[in-house]
């Protein structure tokens, strides 16, 4: 589904990310884990060219998106869910629905796409008339995963879906994301600081560390191995 072949990012003279390979297969959640600091969101933002990568090859469904602006990359079923959710704050809950279908051309489809995510996160559909910025940090996050959603894709990158929200909602949020994944058939590349959980939902993961990948493996063999446990599952 998805490929990424020897990224280089940089920010300036800095090198973010140094040569990463990745890959996500069709249906599958992959994730990414590392310490603050280590490019996880780098990588995302370069994959959906938030953020232009230095050099390096990004395929998705057997398309070079390489050199793709933004939008023809959500057009093709790609879609970014940003780390602080960045939903729009003025607009009510529907509205921001309807921003998330925007380059849509199927608009009928909009009401029977809104109930099915309802059915996920019913709680959107009690706040439907509410200001985004009103909503608690769970709920937004419910109404950036939604409004993703809204755009029909066949990938989310899910950028650190847990920061911010109450422990209570969080498991919450990720029991949503593995049922997107499983009913609607959505592949998922999930950047996630707590490395416990985000193994614990995925098939396969990979370690970063300053802008390299040092481990990767299926999610239930990384979340034994000593290494990650002592650095990022914290035990000693």
């Amino acid at each position: 589904m998805l490929k990424v072949e020897n990224l280089i990012v940089n920010y300036g003279a800095i090198n973010a990310i140094k040569g990463i390979s990745i890959d996500v297969p069709e249906k599958a959640i992959v994730t990414l884990i590392g310490a603050n600091g280590a490019g996880k969101t780098t990588t995302l933002r370069s994959i959906s060219k938030v953020v232009l990568p230095a050099s390096g090859k990004i395929i998705y469904d057997e398309t070079d998106i390489t050199e793709f602006p933004p939008h023809k990359i959500v057009e093709l079923g790609l879609c970014h869910v940003p780390e602080g959710r960045l939903i729009f704050a003025n607009l009510t809950v529907k509205e921001n629905l309807e921003m998330g279908a925007y380059l849509r051309k199927d608009k009928e489809n909009f009401k029977k796409d809104q109930e099915l995510i309802f059915a996920i996160f019913p709680k959107l559909q009690e706040r439907i008339k509410q200001p985004g910025g009103t909503l608690s940090g769970g709920e937004q996050q419910m109404l950036a995963i939604s409004r993703a959603l809204m755009s029909k894709p066949k990938m989310l990158l899910l950028d650190e879906p847990s920061l911010g929200i109450a422990p209570i909602l969080v498991k919450t949020i990720f029991e949503k994301i593995v049922e997107i994944n499983k009913t609607l058939g959505v592949t998922i590349l999930l950047v996630e600081q707590n490395a416990n959980l985000a193994l614990s939902v995925a098939d396969y993961g990979y370690v970063l560390e300053t802008g390299e990948i040092i481990l990767q493996g299926p999610a239930k063999e990384l979340a034994k191995n000593e290494e990650v446990r002592k650095a990022y599952l914290g035990e000693t």
